[in-house]
Formats: C-alpha cells, sequence, structure tokens
C-alpha cells in the first residue's frame, strides 16, 4: 500500500466513514453458478455515502503493464489532500476487449471492498 506523506487527516475520516459502512447487498445471479453476489453497484451504493460523508473520495484507473495482467489501482482520496492507493494485480481470462472488461469490473469490485473493509451479505 502507498500512502501520501502523512495521513493524519485521512486516517479519522477512514474510521469514521467504516463505522457507517455496513454491507452489500447480494442481489446480482452468478448465471452459471446460480448464486447471488454483490456486484459493483451495490459495492459502490455501500461505500459511496459513508466516504464522501467522511469527505473521501474514491478513483479506480488500470495502470501500463508488461506481464499481460489487469493492474488496477485504487485509491480514496481526502479533502485535505491525504491519501492511500493499493494495486490489484489480476490475470486476464482472455486478451481481448472483453477479457479485460470483464477483468476491470471484478478488479473493481474487490479492490473496493478490500480497501473499504466491506463485506456481503444476504
Amino acid at each position: 500500500m502507498k500512502t501520501s506523506e502523512s495521513i493524519t487527516k485521512l486516517a479519522p475520516a477512514i474510521l469514521q466513514a467504516q463505522k457507517a459502512i455496513t454491507f452489500a447487498i447480494k442481489e446480482a445471479v452468478n448465471g452459471h453458478l446460480r448464486n447471488k453476489y454483490a456486484d459493483l453497484s451495490s459495492v459502490i451504493e455501500a461505500i459511496k455515502p459513508a466516504l464522501n460523508d467522511a469527505g473521501i473520495a474514491f478513483i479506480q484507473s488500470g495502470t501500463e503493464s508488461d506481464d499481460s495482467k489487469l493492474h488496477l489501482v485504487t485509491r480514496l482520496m481526502h479533502e485535505s489532500g491525504e491519501w492511500i492507493e493499493d494495486t490489484l494485480v489480476m490475470p486476464l481470462p482472455k486478451q481481448d476487449p472483453q477479457g479485460y472488461g470483464s477483468a476491470m469490473t471484478y478488479a473493481r469490485r474487490y479492490a473496493l471492498a478490500a480497501i473499504t473493509g466491506l463485506y456481503q451479505d444476504d
């Protein structure tokens, strides 16, 4: 994990947000396995209000790589300018736009859940 030089304002804001974040609702259904899961929109709905109320925004971006894998950076930015970020590296199921898009959505969901401490529940 990487951070700005200081996170003295960000750390208590993350605590404030995590006190308000409960869980992501499993509303989507996997067509192959028929199990329910929390899709990307459920994850964002579960974290964004609490983060924003604490003065935190998130951004996610794919970065260049030489290993034919998706490298996704997730950054939490506080209104003070402080930030934390981490990079998730994920294999691509296929080396085409559909494979990249599928991996990107999957990676965004898991990276946001991990960096905010979010879990899924029914």
